[in-house]
């Protein structure tokens, strides 16, 4: 082969091997952001679910003390 049949080849191989590797770089970046719009996700509905059952105990508290005033005739 020769030298400038080799250095042809090498800058093919040099050219694949970088667009490989962009191409790679590319969908690692589109998975972590998936993956990162998931978890922003899980963690939104999470705080959603804790939250709402922190508005219900804390009316249910609030009912549970108004029956209580009520029954030691602290309220009406």
């Amino acid at each position: 082969m020769s030298g400038k049949n080799f250095q042809g080849l090498k800058e093919q191989v040099e050219g694949a091997a970088k667009d490989a590797a962009n191409t790679l770089g590319r969908a690692t970046e589109d998975a972590v952001n998936q993956i990162t719009g998931a978890s922003q996700k899980a963690i939104d509905k999470a705080s959603k679910v804790a939250q709402d059952g922190v508005e219900k105990a804390t009316g249910h508290a609030a009912e549970a003390l108004s029956g209580l005033g009520k029954k030691c005739g602290f309220e009406k």
